[in-house]
């Protein structure tokens, strides 16, 4: 199981909604990968980010940084970004038309 999988795992099992996985190798971006999930209030994003620590953190995971607040959390892993967000913020910033909209590296 690859880390991606193991992050929509842990999100889905503690009921994230909307989890989408970006796949950005072919694209001019920071991270290789993009997660983004809704999160139903900022107890629950606070915990889901806890659940994140403990399941997908191994020896060798290392979380660069978090930058939380109510509406919204983002996990930096490095290569893959995880983005715990609000309805609200989520609908607000729709980061995966942002995304979408990235121009392919060139090759």
């Amino acid at each position: 199981m690859n880390r991606c999988d193991q992050i929509v795992n842990v999100l889905n099992e503690k009921k994230a909604e909307d989890i989408e996985v970006i796949d950005l190798r072919s694209k001019n971006y920071i991270v290789d990968y993009v997660v983004i999930a809704t999160t139903l209030n900022n107890k629950h994003a606070y915990s889901l980010l806890n659940y994140l620590k403990t399941d997908v953190k191994s020896d060798t995971e290392d979380f660069v940084r978090v930058d939380e607040d109510d509406d919204w959390t983002v996990v930096d892993l490095g290569d893959v970004l995880i983005h715990l967000m609000s309805e609200k913020y989520r609908k607000k910033y729709t980061l995966e038309e942002f995304l979408s909209q990235l121009n392919d590296k060139e090759v």
